[in-house]
């Protein structure tokens, strides 16, 4: 699947007019009702070399490939809404995962709008990133619609750039996988100077993990009760810049010992980096949202739920079916659908969804996955034959292109004889043949 090509109004900017600093973040959006909407948020910043030094890791992040796809500029997404301004983006390989959530204390301004959009980190924005010292005044715009980023030095006018599906489609995973992990481990400056410092020396790549012995964190090959599992431990790397400001970092695991997530405490805003369970394994390709996927949700409803939410909301789906007069269980299925197209983001700290209003229509996410296209495919031919069906357990026959597979489905699990289950055993989500029998149970 190709790129999807935007074309921002306007460039992002940074420039000093009397003495102050003012940067300026181009957006784009296909969402129609905020297409007239000039600035989300306009305001400064509280602590604006810390923030300087977040924006730079999430470039280095959006910059940088751990896998077979080359390295290539991808701009990052950033939510304003509800007193909160989020920073997300991916590496170009879809195995890293990174978000800077700035506080209410962080910005000191004014929310014109809620909404989320990609923003353009163009060269000339990051040249004036690294300029930035403490104490500076600087002023952050979301949205403009002047069509040139001029600096002492340099001036750029528009330009257009891509936003990759594998970012839609890892948004609509990562937070799966945030949801489902536990702390591990909480490290203070100290402690986490001390950690890095065992960073493995030379250009290794391979399992290391994250192991405490005598109150001690240290990488370690070797793995055991108290360790967390770091597939390509090199990407860990990209956490270097800020590792000198960082007052604690707090280490999660997901219950299957496969992904992990750091969180960095930076005082006024925090920055999460999630790495997939491997460096040639991306977050869009994992296939975890398969298993909420097979229940159609009208588009009406999610329409609904968009125009209810404003961006970086708490998403409290008790409060919202008593509000609203909502079935608990139907409450649970549209929670699950609106968390598989990418809408509701996941904090690990707060243990808690949140809103997030994407910039792209919600008909071109839903498209996305070609295993549920597939699933859909195999039900419309009525390539599915149920054997067995009891209050526990479906056996079912699925005709494949030279071969029929079976499938068994219990409560605790399912399986399939075919080559994609027999590869991987479920561990990068449910296949093709095993969703289309849920769909049609």
């Amino acid at each position: 699947m190709t790129d999807l090509l935007y074309h921002y109004n306007s460039a992002s900017t940074f420039s000093r007019e009397k003495g102050l600093n003012k940067l300026v973040l181009a957006h784009q959006t296909e969402i129609e009702s905020v297409n007239n909407i000039p600035c989300f948020f306009w305001g400064n910043l509280t602590d604006p070399y810390v923030t300087a030094k977040c924006w730079r890791t999430i470039a280095k992040v959006v910059r940088s490939s751990f896998g077979p796809i080359p390295p290539s500029l991808r701009d990052p997404i950033i939510s304003a809404g509800s007193e909160r301004i989020r920073f997300e983006g991916f590496s170009s390989c879809n195995g890293v995962y990174v978000r800077l959530d700035m506080k209410p204390e962080a910005i000191d301004g004014e929310f014109i709008a809620n909404g989320t959009t990609n923003v353009d980190f163009n060269d000339p924005m990051l040249n004036a990133l690294n300029s930035i010292q403490k104490n500076e005044r600087v002023t952050l715009s979301v949205g403009q619609k002047d069509m040139q980023v001029i600096t002492g030095k340099s001036k750029v006018t528009e330009k257009k750039v891509s936003l990759p599906p594998r970012w839609i489609k890892g948004l609509t995973s990562v937070q799966l996988y945030l949801a489902d992990m536990d702390l591990k481990f909480e490290l203070n400056k100290i402690q986490a100077i001390q950690l890095f410092q065992t960073f493995p020396k030379g250009n290794t790549k391979g399992e290391f993990f994250i192991s405490r012995k005598a109150g001690k964190c240290m990488f370690s090959t070797l793995g055991g009760n108290d360790s967390v599992r770091i597939g390509g431990v090199h990407r860990l790397r990209l956490l270097e810049g800020i590792l000198p400001i960082v007052d604690k970092i707090y280490v999660y695991e997901s219950t299957d010992g496969q992904t992990c997530a750091l969180v960095c405490e930076l005082g006024k805003m925090q920055l999460l980096m999630a790495f997939s369970p491997d460096a040639y394994r991306g977050f869009s390709g994992e296939g975890k949202v398969l298993d909420t996927m097979t229940e159609n949700l009208p588009m009406e409803w999610i329409y609904g739920i968009n125009s209810l939410l404003k961006s970086n909301e708490t998403f409290d789906p008790t409060l919202l079916s008593i509000e609203h007069d909502i079935d608990f269980g139907m409450m649970e299925n549209l929670t699950s659908s609106l968390s598989s197209i990418g809408l509701l983001g996941y904090d690990v700290m707060e243990r808690n969804h949140f809103y997030r209003q994407l910039p792209f229509k919600t008909e071109r996410i839903v498209s996305m996955n070609p295993r549920l296209k597939n699933a859909k495919a195999l039900i419309a031919k009525e390539h599915i034959t149920i054997a067995k069906k009891t209050a526990d357990t479906i056996e079912a026959l699925v005709k494949g292109t030279d071969v029929t597979h079976k499938v068994v489905i219990d409560s605790n699990s399912a399986r399939c004889t075919c080559q994609w289950f027999t590869e991987y055993q479920g561990k990068r989500g449910i296949c093709k043949h095993v969703l289309a029998v849920k769909m049609m149970n």
